[in-house]
């Protein structure tokens, strides 16, 4: 599933290609990615002639900003992608749902394998109130370790399943969930409201420490995932305990284990992570 780093992955191409560029034609081919209250005729009588002025985010969603006060919030589901039509990589999408045409003679690409995303619109007010629903951001200067510590220590919640709670903080998933806790030395298991400030504080910089750097390697590719050229991520080869069960610790040579919470796979070492 596409987490922070591989939308600012996608917000970045974006931001670069479509900013000053408009719709001149829709078309949905599935419907059930669009939100609720929206259908296909809909989304075209609103976006058709609308300029893109910015591209955006918050947590997982790609926030792409109209004229005419119009947003629309793509959130990218599990196997989500957003490509432009000119990339050599966009003739391999097979499962394209909605076609943005440009005036440039290009159009951009939401294709959904699983079709779990979900397309909202929205106006400016509209999406200020959806984006409140959501929590701190990740990279923001707001998030502290203080706050970090602060908000954890309301919630008896594992921490695991805490940090993917995108009420509590925008944008981390299961991958960079477990790397930032492996980074930190904190269980995945542990409840939230048992970390010390000083656990807090390393878990806060692991947090910022992998996004980063998932950022500059364009993300993580372990299966669907593409940037807007339809390249995979770098930074797969980097992941230190995700998906690593049975190997040896990086650090201490202990053997990786996984135990399941909530439906959801952790990964951790046992000597390293208390």
């Amino acid at each position: 599933m596409p987490e922070l780093p591989e939308a600012e992955t996608i917000v970045r191409d974006l931001r670069r290609r479509v900013p000053g560029h408009c719709v001149t034609g829709l078309k949905v081919t599935h419907a059930d990615v669009l939100g609720p209250g929206l259908n296909p005729r809909r989304l075209a009588r609103e976006l058709k002639g609308l300029c893109f002025r910015d591209v955006g985010r918050r947590g997982k969603n790609v926030v792409l900003h109209f004229d005419r006060d119009r947003v629309l919030a793509v959130n990218l589901g599990m196997t989500g992608r957003l490509v432009v039509s000119e990339s050599p990589r966009a003739a391999e999408l097979r499962h394209v749902a909605v076609r943005l045409d440009l005036d440039d003679g290009h159009a951009l690409l939401y294709d959904d394998t699983r079709r779990f995303g979900r397309l909202e619109l929205h106006t400016t007010a509209t999406w200020a109130e959806r984006s409140a629903e959501l929590g701190l951001e990740p990279l923001a200067p707001e998030f502290t370790a203080a706050a970090l510590h602060k908000l954890a220590g309301a919630s008896r919640t594992r921490i695991r399943n805490w940090l993917l709670d995108q009420r509590r903080v925008a944008g981390v998933g299961n991958i960079y969930a477990n790397e930032a806790l492996f980074r930190a030395g904190v269980h995945p298991a542990r409840p939230a409201n048992c970390m010390s400030a000083r656990e807090a504080a390393k878990l806060r910089d692991a947090l910022v420490a992998v996004l980063t750097e998932a950022i500059a390697a364009r993300g993580t590719t372990l299966s669907d995932y593409r940037d807007a050229a339809g390249e995979a991520g770098g930074f797969e080869p980097r992941l230190q305990i995700y998906g690593r069960e049975g190997e040896p610790c990086p650090v201490c040579g202990q053997t990786i284990q996984r135990v399941v919470l909530t439906n959801r796979s952790a990964f951790f070492c046992p000597r390293c992570q208390r």
